[in-house]
């Protein structure tokens, strides 16, 4: 496995996560902050705009995991690389977006 792959296998982890809330708003029908609101990340964004970045973002955690490297299920460093990128990302999330929907 070259250097790239794990680092690409932890981002790809992180844009899935990234996934989760845009999708699952925007199919929802329910504004959601995004980096195209006013002002970025606070403000909050149309529907349509979540389901587009939420898909963006699947789309890019698509090509880092699937299209670098060959990426396993069956391979535990794989996954658990993976994970950390989701996990850390997953918190990050859960700590920006709590302060708007009463999370923290």
């Amino acid at each position: 496995m070259r250097w790239y792959h794990p680092v690409a296998y932890f981002f790809g982890g992180a844009f899935l996560a990234n996934t989760l809330p845009h999708l699952g708003n925007g199919v929802s029908g329910n504004a959601f902050q995004s980096p195209f609101a006013s002002p970025p990340g606070i403000g909050l964004s149309s529907a349509m705009v979540n389901v587009l970045w939420g898909s963006l973002n699947l789309a890019v955690a698509y090509l880092l995991v699937c299209r670098v490297g060959s990426f396993g299920l069956r391979k535990t460093p794989h996954v658990l690389i993976l994970g950390a990128g989701f996990l850390g990302m997953s918190l990050m999330l859960a700590n920006s977006f709590g302060r708007f929907h009463g999370g923290l």
